[in-house]
């Protein structure tokens, strides 16, 4: 494996070995016996070599983008079959609350939290997705409370440039870009934490300067596209853009990343997301989060991460391969996923962590009357 951009304070002896292992270790052995459900793919693979037509290369394009950014009409019933039977699958987390504190008892419970659709509304300009002051209350509390970290597609500045609340982790362009906590509390007083830097993707970053011009210049004849930088991937966004033209839209992106083998392209809601084709996603900076915190191999974590995206996947299923913890997915609608749970929006994500931290200080009250 090539060496990793890893950056750590010599004051931390230890981490390194937490970096290590997070870098190198493909996956943890699974702490379950039943083999979790296949991960809905939202990975794209650009062939390299000209097996289909155009045409059906972008009929296939288009379907997957349909497919990734679903429609429904207004009168659809929150009743009906196909909506009962999947909150079967994965119940309301609020409804089952009580279960879940139950099932984390005597462990330490760790909080990870996707931004936009998850902490924010969902908006046309993605650079007005901001979070409720409401919202930022709650997640400062869960994190007076909890280790927390925001895990994101986003660049990590614009993101914290949202929250705004120096004492979490964030981890921007889906986890290629990890810093620790620069206020101290409790959980990262006098200890590693405070140095982490971490970027696995450096030598790339020349490249997506380069990709994220060319995709600027290919994709302005398209009304509506949208092209943001994130650093060390390039969102190109579709939300705005008439469904007629998506067939154009795709050929262009297409047209561009042809020139580079090396990056590859997933797709969240109505963005292609153009990436670095290394073994690192939302999954494995969950492990590296988790790893750093001195959690590595430890039984008494109880992991929550929260996300609305396909690339929440990667998290809810490393979450599956460890045995630990649970993933809840945020939609108004049935989606495949592995998630545990299920929140329909950002008002309810809020209202589950206002829970967790009224039950996290009940907690604490009755063993202090002991």
């Amino acid at each position: 494996m090539t060496q990793q951009n890893v950056m750590v304070s010599d004051a931390n002896p230890g981490l390194n070995m937490a970096i290590t292992a997070a870098v190198s270790n493909s996956s943890i052995s699974t702490a379950s016996a039943h083999k979790p459900p296949a991960v809905p793919s939202g990975y794209i693979s650009i062939p390299r070599r000209k097996v289909l037509k155009n045409l059906e290369i972008n009929a296939c394009w288009v379907d997957s983008m349909r497919a990734s950014s679903p429609t429904h009409s207004k009168s659809t019933s929150p009743l009906a079959e196909e909506h009962r039977s999947w909150i079967l699958c994965h119940p309301s987390a609020l409804d089952m609350f009580e279960q879940i504190v139950d099932a984390s008892k005597g462990k330490q419970i760790v909080v990870f939290l996707d931004y936009d659709g998850t902490l924010s509304p969902i908006v046309n300009d993605p650079d007005r997705a901001f979070m409720s002051d409401e919202m930022r209350k709650t997640v400062r509390k869960v994190a007076r409370c909890f280790p927390t970290a925001i895990v994101s597609g986003r660049c990590r500045d614009k993101v914290y440039n949202f929250v705004r609340l120096a004492e979490l982790y964030y981890a921007g362009s889906h986890g290629m870009d990890i810093k620790g906590p620069t206020r101290c509390s409790q959980y990262n007083k006098g200890s590693k934490a405070e140095a982490i830097l971490f970027q696995p993707a450096s030598e790339f970053l020349p490249m997506i300067d380069e990709v994220y011009r060319a995709l600027v210049e290919e994709t302005k004849s398209t009304p509506g596209a949208m092209v943001e930088n994130n650093k060390f991937c390039v969102s190109v966004h579709y939300r705005c853009v008439d469904e007629k033209k998506w067939s154009e839209l795709a050929h262009q992106v297409k047209s561009v990343l042809k020139e580079y083998p090396k990056l590859r392209l997933t797709q969240g809601r109505k963005v292609f997301e153009i990436r670095p084709s290394i073994k690192w996603d939302k999954g494995k900076a969950l492990e590296f989060l988790l790893e750093s915190l001195g959690f590595a191999n430890c039984a008494d974590v109880f992991p929550v991460y929260i996300g609305d995206d396909r690339t929440d996947e990667d998290a809810f299923k490393k979450l599956r391969d460890r045995g630990q913890g649970l993933g809840i997915l945020v939609s108004k609608f049935p989606r495949d996923t592995i998630a545990s749970y299920s929140l329909q929006e950002p008002e309810e994500v809020k209202d589950f962590l206002g829970h967790l931290v009224e039950w996290k200080q009940a907690s604490q009250r009755a063993c202090s009357k002991v």
